[in-house]
């Protein structure tokens, strides 16, 4: 079947295996110096593992492979002597929230109860947070995710939190969100993973958060070219936001 999986580059992988544990399905396994898939049927696609990868040579891909297997996952980890995680590890069942995927408990997607509109605003420090989903990376969340259907989608640059100190109640409140940062990331996955975003998912409108920053416009322009290649209109806007917090744009 046709589906999404890791692929390990053994160039640039240094086999530091940092990337072993990060994997909740044990799929990931050091051979000659070099990390390596154990077996196809034992990774679910979701890249948990992604992260954890200083030399980025980690990476998802789409091609011919066997389906996920949980049952082929819990003998690989018996033979390991490891612990099977619960099924909502593997993102199948269903724990806290709504469980829809994700690779490893960190990953698995949930929706929140959001704040209410007319909630009283708390002291510093104890603030109602505004996020009503999880997770909110672009290389975790699942595009068909059903936080998605109908919502008005911020892209955010990740460190536009960091630098807009009213992030949550100016811009997250009510919203589905993705985060990535263009500099660091591929731009060209950004431009597929948003394009099925956008083909898959209703969304209502498309409000981009981006840094003033040169390299930050990438995000922009991939979403930009994600909404044209998906054929659909879509109200879009795209806010740039100064590296002192203020509004540019």
């Amino acid at each position: 079947m046709l589906r999404k999986i890791v692929t390990i580059d053994p160039e640039k992988c240094d086999g530091c295996g940092l990337c072993v544990p990060s994997c909740a399905e044990g799929a990931i396994t050091l051979i000659d110096g070099k990390a390596v898939l154990s077996a196809d049927n034992l990774c679910d696609g979701l890249g948990a593992c992604l992260g954890e990868c200083p030399r980025d040579a980690i990476k998802i891909e789409e091609r011919e492979a066997d389906e996920f297997d949980e049952a082929a996952v819990e003998q690989h980890l018996a033979a390991l002597g490891k612990p099977v995680p619960p099924p909502a590890a593997h993102g199948h069942g269903h724990g806290h929230g709504h469980g829809h995927g994700g690779g490893c408990p960190g990953s698995r997607a949930m929706i929140f109860a959001p704040a209410p509109v007319d909630a009283p605003v708390t002291p510093s420090g104890s603030r109602q947070s505004q996020l009503a989903q999880w997770p909110v990376q672009l290389h975790l969340v699942s595009t068909t995710a059903p936080y998605f259907q109908g919502a008005d989608l911020l892209i955010t640059a990740d460190c536009v939190p960091v630098a807009y100190a009213g992030y949550h109640e100016d811009f997250l409140k009510g919203k589905a969100v993705v985060m990535g940062c263009p500099k660091l990331d591929d731009n060209s996955f950004y431009l597929q993973k948003l394009t099925e975003l956008f083909t898959r998912s209703e969304v209502k409108s498309i409000t981009v958060l981006k840094m003033e920053v040169p390299c930050c416009g990438g995000i922009a322009v991939a979403a930009q070219q994600a909404l044209a290649a998906s054929g659909k209109q879509i109200p879009f806007e795209v806010i740039t936001i100064g590296i002192q917090g203020q509004i540019k744009g």
